[in-house]
């Protein structure tokens, strides 16, 4: 998926943690329309622009790929690394996690989630 196509969804209302869900969610026995389902209520920083939901959706992609789902602690000691590895990464590239942060906007606020659109962000 390119930033064209990203900024198409986004603009259609489509959230940032439903577009990172439903592009790693192919390669598993999620649907599109699950992981939209599922990563709906997380994009705009959960509507608070707090946990950015791209930052969101990116950790539940890891959790389709490493998570666990019984009593095993050497895949949940796998799971523990990968997102310290996440949140590495996340820090290298930016200072913050927070969607309103990121995006030098509130979107809670509908002038400035509108600004958002404007600028294409």
């Amino acid at each position: 998926m390119n930033e064209k196509q990203v900024a198409e969804k986004f603009q259609s209302g489509i959230d940032c943690s439903q577009v990172v869900l439903e592009y790693f969610a192919k390669d598993s026995d999620i649907s599109t329309e699950d992981a939209q389902k599922l990563a709906s209520f997380f994009g705009g920083g959960m509507g608070e622009a707090e946990t950015c939901g791209a930052v969101v959706g990116g950790l539940m992609a890891l959790g389709l790929k490493h998570g666990h789902s019984e009593s095993n602690m050497e895949q949940k000691e796998t799971m523990v690394q990968k997102r310290a590895q996440f949140f590495e990464e996340l820090k290298k590239r930016h200072s913050s996690s927070r969607c309103a942060e990121l995006l030098g906007h509130d979107i809670s606020k509908p002038e400035e989630f509108q600004k958002v659109l404007d600028e294409g962000l």
